[in-house]
C-alpha cells in the first residue's frame, strides 16, 4: 500500500481546530463541488513563496464551487513557528481565503500521506481523489513558475473532464514529524511519480 493517498481513493475524515476558533470536519465542506485539501505551514519558504499564487487560485475557482482547506501538521517541537498561535497570527496578517486547520497529532497527515509543504489533494463531488502533488513547478520563487499543475487539474475537473495528470511530485519542505530529525521522512514515503 502506498504511503500517499492514490487517485480514486476517498478523502479521510478529520476533526481539527481552525484559526477562526471553530473545529471542522470533512462534512463541513459538503457544499463544495470540489474540495482542495493542502498541507502547509507557517515557515517553509516553498509555502511562503507560493501563498499568493495559491490565493489567486482560490479566488479564481471559488465561483466554480471549489473550496480550499489548509492543514498544518508540522511538529512545533521541531519548528516552534508552526504552533497554533503562530497560525492565528499569520491568518490575522495575511487573511488567506481558506480555512486553516491544526493537525497537532499528525494523524491527518498520516491518513493523507502528506509528504511536503505544500502538498495538494483535489477531491471531486464524491470526495474521491482526482489529483495529488505540487501546486506549481517553482513554489519558492513565483517569478520562475512555468507550470501550474493545480490549476490545470482544477480546469479539468470543473469542466467535467478527467484530470490529465493526476499525480505529480510535491515540491517543498518535508513535513516535520514529531520526535524525528527535521529532514526525516517515513521509510515508506517516496516520490509519487
Amino acid at each position: 500500500m502506498a504511503f500517499t493517498l492514490q487517485p480514486g481513493e476517498t478523502a479521510p475524515g478529520f476533526s481539527l481546530p481552525a484559526t477562526d476558533g471553530r473545529t471542522y470536519g470533512l462534512e463541513d465542506f459538503s457544499g463544495a463541488e470540489t474540495l482542495v485539501v493542502f498541507f502547509t505551514c507557517n515557515h517553509c519558504p516553498y509555502v511562503t513563496g507560493s501563498d499568493e499564487v495559491t490565493r489567486g487560485t482560490v479566488e479564481k475557482y471559488a465561483s466554480r464551487g471549489v473550496r480550499f482547506v489548509g492543514i498544518n501538521s508540522n511538529s512545533e517541537i521541531t519548528h516552534p513557528d508552526d504552533d497554533f498561535d503562530h497560525m492565528v497570527s499569520r491568518m490575522n496578517v495575511h487573511r488567506f481565503p481558506w480555512v486553516y486547520l491544526r493537525d497537532r497529532s499528525q494523524d491527518t497527515a498520516r491518513a493523507y500521506g502528506a509528504l511536503r509543504t505544500p502538498h495538494f489533494y483535489i477531491f471531486d463531488r464524491d470526495r474521491n481523489l482526482v489529483y495529488t502533488g505540487r501546486g506549481v513547478d517553482s513554489p519558492r520563487d513565483a517569478d520562475g513558475i512555468t507550470a501550474n499543475d493545480l490549476e490545470e487539474a482544477l480546469d479539468d475537473i470543473t469542466a467535467g473532464r478527467p484530470v490529465r495528470t493526476p499525480l505529480t511530485n510535491p515540491i517543498g519542505c518535508n513535513v516535520k514529524w514529531e520526535n524525528q530529525d527535521a529532514h526525516w521522512m517515513p521509510p515508506e514515503a517516496c516520490d509519487l511519480v
